[in-house]
């Protein structure tokens, strides 16, 4: 029995995709969006906690996640009374978090491009070696591989 499944062969497609996951970019793009996800959740509680309170006492009080219009002519308290009714609403302040989300998301994401810009070009800038130093290295090379001889008499 052992030496059947010794004969079996996994299939082309399958060794494909075990090739296909294991190669770095799917690796590194599945890390990145793990971390982008932990990244939003950050960035939905500083707006949400600490900017938006901030933007409401600068306004004069205004609480944005209940900034909504009722499109049934009805009035509601707040979004959640609205919404536990049934009402349709045009949540314009919940419009407004997904922007300050995005401006701020954007803005980190810049510093990080930036960053990953800036080090690549330190990366870069060691310069490759001239022709000279090819030449100097490779004479240096066959030098060292020379059995020592007798030193030159003048």
């Amino acid at each position: 029995m052992s030496a059947s499944r010794a004969s079996l062969k996994a299939p082309s497609w399958l060794t494909e995709f075990r090739a296909f996951i294991m190669r770095g970019s799917v690796v590194d793009l599945a890390v990145g969006i793990i971390i982008g996800a932990a990244f939003t959740g950050v960035v939905n509680s500083l707006v949400k906690d600490v900017i938006n309170p901030i933007l409401g006492l600068i306004v004069g009080g205004i609480d944005f996640s209940n900034v909504f219009f009722t499109l049934n002519g009805q009035h509601y308290a707040t979004l959640a009374d609205a919404q536990h009714a049934g009402a349709p609403t045009l949540n314009l302040g919940m419009f407004i978090n997904a922007i300050i989300n995005f401006v701020i998301i954007g803005f980190a994401i810049f510093w990080v491009v930036k960053a990953l810009t800036r080090m690549h070009l330190r990366q870069d800038a060691t310069p490759a070696p001239t022709k000279t130093e090819e030449l100097l290295a490779e004479i240096r090379d066959i030098l060292k591989d020379r059995p020592e001889t007798q030193p030159v008499q003048r």
